[in-house]
């Protein structure tokens, strides 16, 4: 795993990040909640989510990095909203195993690359994949409406803040949207929806050092003005003001966010 000391900036990937921690203590933010890395923590952060290393100078373990097309169908890496952290169980001697495999393979591809090295080392990503989400907590049963509606949102937030506008689109009535995600996350369809665009909002101003007027663009809003009503109301600060406090450095994590 990276190592060092400081404040490191904050990043939002393309691809998948993977960490398996082996040894020490320090802190990871994604997506503004802190999690705590400890021995034998799992975090797995997904494409598009902002993310920094609090405090990573005396932890170790493996980092795996890879594209969105290597995560195997049912894992918790495929959902956009699935577990960022988890425990593995007391004897994690598979999930080491598969990391200790794949590291060697990916080493000796790198000193002396033979034919069938890509394939080998997609077939132990995917094992190490699989035996990491086996460790991550289930989601909830009977929840189709649910995972469509998390889909549409994550796919069309920009286009519509309208609950009826997407029961539409999946068939669905709101009232069983609303049903559906107030089971699977404790919020209501509508909350659900204005939260993940004010996520999107935080991860531009945070990250990208766009203007406000941008941003609102960015996240379908047609007036600024609105845009920053919208965003006060629900994060108790003007978007110029969250900008500038996510890019001052914090010299302590807060507690953990799982």
């Amino acid at each position: 795993m990276p190592a060092g000391s400081g404040h490191p900036p904050l990043q939002r990937a393309d691809f998948h990040v993977l960490a398996i921690v082996g040894s020490g203590r320090g802190a990871v933010t994604v997506d503004f909640v802190h999690h705590r890395l400890e021995p034998g923590t799992i975090v797995w952060i997904r494409p598009g989510n902002v993310h920094r290393w609090d405090d990573i100078a005396r932890v170790g373990g493996t980092l795996v990095l890879f594209r969105p097309e290597a995560v195997p169908h049912g894992s918790p890496g495929a959902e956009p909203f699935g577990p960022v952290s988890w425990r593995q169980p007391e004897r994690p001697a598979l999930v080491r195993l598969a990391a200790d495999h794949l590291r060697r393979e990916y080493d000796a591809s790198r000193t002396r690359p033979m034919p069938g090295s890509t394939a080998i080392l997609r077939a132990l990503l995917e094992v190490l994949l699989l035996r990491a989400g086996d460790c991550a907590p289930p989601p909830p049963a009977g929840r189709e409406a649910f995972t469509a509606y998390a889909a549409a949102v994550e796919a069309h937030f920009a286009e519509s803040r309208e609950v009826a506008w997407y029961a539409r689109r999946l068939g669905y009535s709101p009232r069983t949207l609303s049903r559906a995600t107030q089971e699977a996350t404790g919020r209501s369809a509508k909350r659900f929806l204005d939260d993940r665009v004010v996520l999107e909002a935080r991860r531009l101003l945070a990250h990208t050092g766009i203007t406000v007027a941008e941003c609102a663009r960015r996240t379908g809003f047609d007036d600024t003005a609105n845009f920053s009503k919208f965003f006060r109301a629900r994060t108790g600060l003007a978007p110029g003001a969250f900008a500038a406090r996510a890019r001052t450095p914090v010299d302590a994590p807060a507690p953990d966010g799982r």
